[in-house]
């Protein structure tokens, strides 16, 4: 269609598919445990501090949390929280580096963290594989600065105008309440 175009996948797209598999690997760590150990509480209570970047966790103040009957700090409880489980902690660092290639655009880490053979969830096993697949449009999102934000907007937009009208009987109507809301069109007064 186009000479030029090149594939790419978003960067968002590419860490929410591995944050994803990890939460998953996460939960399914989680079910092994008795609902009143200490493991369970660390894996299940602090949910959101895994999904962060390490470097921007808490190192330095402990908080007293009742879940786990402890004081430590957000880095203290998703390493004790990781040790669990060797592909848990493998799937973390992985995706841990992951992110950190995707913001720099190391495309050479990008290739020997998509091809590792560390033991990992099999989630993380398979988006891996998707992005092996998928190499040359990982690795352009990671090299080049496009983003689908705004058609993703766009899109938002319409299925809001759609939610809100219950629906539309007629194609042209729902065409001219998009242009009405993008201005395109200047309502007769």
């Amino acid at each position: 269609c186009f000479p030029n175009a090149q594939i790419v996948i978003d960067r968002f797209h590419m860490i929410q598919m591995l944050t994803r598999s990890f939460n998953s690997l996460r939960v399914q760590v989680m079910k092994t445990f008795d609902k009143k150990s200490r493991q369970y509480q660390l894996l299940k209570s602090p949910w959101k501090l895994y999904l962060k970047k390490f470097n921007e966790l808490e190192k330095v103040h402990p908080r007293y949390n009742w879940h786990y009957k402890d004081c430590l700090t957000q880095a203290q409880a998703v390493t004790e929280g990781i040790n669990t489980s060797t592909a848990l902690e493998n799937s973390y660092n992985l995706m841990q580096s992951f992110i950190q290639a995707v913001e720099t655009g190391n495309t050479h880490e990008l290739k020997s963290l998509i091809n590792c053979q560390d033991q990992i969830g099999t989630l993380m096993h398979k988006t891996l594989l998707t992005f092996k697949h998928n190499l040359t449009a990982v690795l352009n999102g990671a090299e080049l600065a496009y983003s689908n934000g705004c058609l993703e907007g766009f899109n938002r937009k319409i299925k809001q105008i759609e939610r809100t009208a219950f629906g539309y009987s007629n194609f042209i109507n729902l065409l001219t309440r998009i242009r009405l809301e993008e201005d395109l069109y200047k309502e007769n007064i």
